[in-house]
C-alpha cells in the first residue's frame, strides 16, 4: 500500500478486520499490564475504593482485553456490577455476571454506553487511540508523517488547522527533526467518554508526559511477544505512544504511585516475627508488598498517569 498518515495505518493495524487487538490470543499474549496477576489483584482493590469513594456500585472497563482486571474485580468486589468494553466477543471464562458490550475500536464507543452512573476506567487505552504524527522538515514546517505497510516512513503534507492549533498550544516544535504526536483525537475521545457518564468519576490511566516534558522525539513505538519492537503498522504488534495528560482537561492527574500512596497502600514488608507467628500469612503480606512495590515503582507502572474527572448528574 502507497504511503499514508501514521494515523490511519495505526488504526488498521490495532482495529482493523485482521488488527492487533481482534487475534486470539489478545494483549495477554503480548505484554503484561497492571491488569494482569497479582498486580490485577491489587488494582481491583484500588478501583474498589475509587467506586466507593465516588458513591457508585457500577464499574466500566473501556479497552478491557480479555477481562482480567473485571475477573479480579468480581472475586475481590462480587456487590459491584461489573461491564466489561472491548473490540471482540465476550471471552470464555469470564464470570457469568460481568455484562459484555463490543465496541468498534479506536475512538468508537459503543451506543449501549450512555447516562452512566459509573466509575469508567479507562485502563491504557488512550495511547492506543491512533493520532496524527507529525515531524518538523529542514524548513521548520510542521508536516504529517506518512508511513508504508513495512514501517518507511517520509514526509506527507503540513497539518490541518485543527491539529496545528492543537500542537501550537500544547507541544510547540521548530527543530528540525523534532515530531509530535497530536492529542487532538485523544481529546476528542476522552471528551466523548466524559459524556457518557451522568454521575460518577471517569478514570484515564496511561504513561503520559507534560507540556514541559514532552520528548523530542515522541514515543511511539511498539510490542511484540513481550520484547519492544519497530513501530511497524503490520497488525502483528501493538502500537502505543504515550498521553498529553494535561490536553486532556481532567479535574486532577497524579500518578500511580501518588494514588496508592492516598489509599494508604505502600510496600513495605511484614514484621519478620510473623514468619514464626504465621507462616502462611507472612508469605502472602511478603508477595501483596512485592506487588505494591511494583506497582508504585516511579521508574515503572508508579509512574502511570491516572487522568481522574468527577460527574454531577446533568454536568458531564
Amino acid at each position: 500500500m502507497s504511503p499514508r498518515p501514521w494515523r490511519d495505518a495505526w488504526w488498521d493495524a490495532l482495529y482493523g478486520p485482521d488488527g492487533f487487538y481482534r487475534r486470539d490470543e489478545g494483549p495477554a499474549g503480548h505484554f503484561t499490564t497492571s491488569a494482569h496477576g497479582q498486580l490485577g489483584a491489587v488494582l481491583a482493590e484500588v478501583v474498589g475504593r475509587l467506586a466507593d469513594d465516588a458513591g457508585v456500585c457500577r464499574v466500566v472497563d473501556l479497552a478491557c482485553g480479555r477481562g482480567e482486571l473485571l475477573a479480579h474485580l468480581h472475586d475481590a468486589r462480587p456487590d459491584l456490577e461489573l461491564v466489561g468494553v472491548d473490540v471482540v466477543e465476550r471471552p470464555a471464562g469470564l464470570p457469568d455476571a460481568v455484562t459484555w458490550l463490543r465496541s468498534p475500536g479506536g475512538t468508537s464507543l459503543p451506543d449501549d454506553l450512555h447516562d452512566l452512573d459509573a466509575l469508567v476506567l479507562a485502563h491504557e487505552w488512550l495511547d492506543v487511540v491512533p493520532c496524527t504524527v507529525a515531524e518538523v522538515d529542514e524548513d521548520g514546517v510542521l508536516r504529517e508523517v506518512l508511513v508504508d505497510d513495512d514501517g518507511t516512513e517520509s514526509p506527507g503534507a503540513e497539518l490541518d488547522a485543527d491539529d496545528r492549533a492543537w500542537a501550537d498550544a500544547w507541544w510547540p516544535a521548530v527543530t528540525p527533526g523534532d515530531r509530535v504526536e497530536v492529542g487532538l483525537s485523544r481529546d476528542l475521545a476522552w471528551r466523548e467518554l466524559l459524556s457518557r457518564n451522568a454521575s460518577g468519576l471517569t478514570v484515564a490511566v496511561d504513561y503520559g508526559h507534560t507540556r514541559a516534558t514532552r520528548p523530542a522525539l515522541g514515543t511511539l513505538t511498539a510490542y511484540r511477544e513481550g520484547q519492544v519492537t519497530e513501530a511497524v503498522p503490520d497488525g502483528r504488534r501493538d502500537l502505543t505512544a504515550h498521553v498529553a495528560t494535561d490536553s486532556l482537561g481532567a479535574d486532577e492527574v497524579v500518578t500511580q504511585r501518588e494514588l496508592l500512596h492516598r489509599l494508604g497502600m505502600t510496600a513495605a514488608p511484614p514484621e519478620h516475627a510473623m514468619a514464626t507467628s504465621d507462616p502462611l500469612g507472612y508469605v502472602r503480606a511478603l508477595g501483596r508488598s512485592s506487588t505494591v512495590a511494583a506497582l508504585t515503582d516511579p521508574r515503572g507502572l508508579g509512574g502511570f498517569s491516572w487522568a481522574m474527572t468527577r460527574h454531577t448528574r446533568g454536568h458531564a
